[in-house]
């Protein structure tokens, strides 16, 4: 909603036990950390659905062939050894090599998503950036849960 040309920006209350990434760049494929530390968060074992909001300060495309996939991913493993599943996914990236015709800018970014796949409800979620293309400093971005009750 405008009010006197303000635009408004989707939001949701902070809680520090479900952010999933600090800011930090990110130039190769790996699961995302806070403090330096690879951030698994236990979810539950119940009915769980959030939004991921996604604040990316900055976003390389200089040789248009730069892709980011932000994903949420669950495991019923508290280590992320086993039963792996992409739950949702956030492509960021150049349009050359996107679905659509605009490259990605820095900005907010909500990715909805639940525990559940096929039936079965996962218990551990993380943030995992999958890098492709040309890439010298890569992208940076802070994502944190908020639940939907």
């Amino acid at each position: 909603m405008d009010v006197l040309g303000v635009k408004t920006r989707p939001g949701g209350t902070f809680d520090g036990n479900l952010e999933f990434k600090d800011a930090g760049l990110v130039a190769a494929s790996a699961a995302a950390e806070v403090d330096a530390a690879a951030k698994i968060v236990d979810i539950g074992t119940g009915e769980y659905k959030a939004e991921m909001i996604i604040d990316v300060s900055a976003i390389e495309i200089a040789t248009n062939d730069e892709v980011y996939n932000v994903c949420v991913q669950l495991s019923s493993s508290a280590t992320f050894a086993s039963t792996i599943q992409t739950a949702a996914k956030l492509e960021l990236g150049a349009a050359e090599v996107l679905l659509g015709d605009v490259d990605s800018t820095i900005g907010r970014y909500k990715l909805m998503f639940d525990n559940e796949v096929n039936g079965t409800y996962y218990r551990y979620a993380r943030v995992y950036t999958v890098v492709a293309g040309t890439i010298a400093t890569g992208i940076n971005y802070t994502a944190w849960a908020v639940e939907i009750k």
